[in-house]
């Protein structure tokens, strides 16, 4: 059973830092692509970053490119997100997902940003 568990979200100031971790089980952590999206209240959830399977190569939406850095450690089945110089517009619930035959997507962990 594939199972994605989100933690590390917050209330944070405007400027501020979080870290999100994703803790993964049910599957070969280490053969799949992980992916963080979020989605804010009223609009869509949307992509935010994804890591190929060794770590080595990292995409970021352009809304979050240069403040975020998504990393993962095979050895722990964890993916991270580091979110620095947070903004208001990053409020939302961040989702870690991952495609195993089929989408599974975690809780979720909220993210306020906010004086």
């Amino acid at each position: 059973q594939v199972l994605l568990a989100e933690s590390g979200g917050g209330l944070v100031q405007p400027g501020g830092s979080l870290r999100l971790s994703c803790a993964a089980s049910g599957f070969t952590f280490r053969n799949y692509v992980m992916y963080w999206y979020r989605q804010a209240p009223g609009k869509d959830r949307e992509w935010v970053a994804h890591i190929s399977v060794t770590g080595n190569l990292a995409t970021y939406a352009d809304s979050v490119k240069g403040r975020f850095t998504i990393s993962r450690d095979n050895a722990k089945n964890t993916v991270d997100l580091q979110m620095n110089s947070l903004k208001v517009e990053d409020t939302a619930m961040y989702y870690c997902y991952v495609y195993v035959g089929r989408d599974y997507w975690g809780q979720g962990t909220q993210v306020t940003v906010s004086s």
